[in-house]
């Protein structure tokens, strides 16, 4: 009985011992196959042991605290911290606030308060991101979360919303942008909600790029950065 190729090719060994066939079998073959599985196995699931990332929003109405989720949202995540490493929010503005007594849409309403980074900086944004659909990701537009602003499917840069109240019309297969794919979810907030009900109910105006959505005046971002997290976690 002829044996399966790769025993064949390491021949029956000296002497016509089958074991050392099998031996070599065993460590050309099966050894590295193992470390291969175990390798590809770690590396895939490495991102789930990727530990969330606080960063802190000190504007002119009070400090937000936010919970990026590095693990579900690894694009998106990274790219906003980039952001925040690189003092871009500094300076920065929200200038949305999306309530229903003055929403442009009545077709598919929702709530949200939109930041944006530094315009002097305008030129030295990266490039747009590829789009991390809610589908993928298992994130959802609930009450408190981040999500990235955009138009097509990846083009996201800098600009991203804190949603109030569970908004599932900008999740994957949602009516908010017409094209479905919604919108992707990267972290939450987790102190300062307060805050961003007080910005959400400012005024808003007719003057600015959102009609009757744009805050006037604009509520200005003083910084951004990381938090320090206890290692007791």
């Amino acid at each position: 009985m002829r044996c399966d190729g790769a025993t064949s090719a390491a021949g029956p060994g000296p002497k016509g011992n089958p074991s050392v066939g099998r031996r070599a079998f065993f460590k050309t073959v099966f050894l590295p196959a193992v470390a291969l599985g175990l390798l590809t196995l770690c590396l895939s699931c490495a991102h789930l042991l990727a530990r969330p990332v606080l960063v802190v929003f000190e504007t002119q109405l009070g400090n937000i605290t936010v919970e990026v989720d590095v693990a579900h949202a690894p694009i998106t995540g990274r790219n906003f911290l980039r952001y925040v490493d690189g003092g871009f929010y500094d300076g920065g503005m929200i200038n949305r606030a999306v309530r229903l007594d003055n929403t442009i849409r009545h077709d598919v309403e929702i709530q949200v308060i939109q930041f944006q980074s530094d315009p002097t900086r305008e030129s030295e944004l990266f490039p747009p991101i590829p789009m991390e659909r809610t589908s993928v990701t298992g994130l959802r537009h609930v009450n408190g979360v981040l999500s990235m602003a955009r138009m097509g499917p990846d083009t996201a840069q800098a600009s991203f919303s804190i949603v109030i109240g569970n908004q599932p019309e900008m999740d994957f297969g949602g009516r908010r942008n017409p094209d479905g794919q919604g919108f992707a979810v990267f972290g939450r907030v987790v102190t300062g909600m307060d805050t961003v009900k007080k910005i959400h109910q400012a005024h808003t105006g007719m003057s600015g790029p959102y009609k009757t959505e744009t805050l006037e005046p604009p509520i200005k971002i003083v910084k951004a950065y990381r938090k320090e997290q206890s290692n007791s976690k």
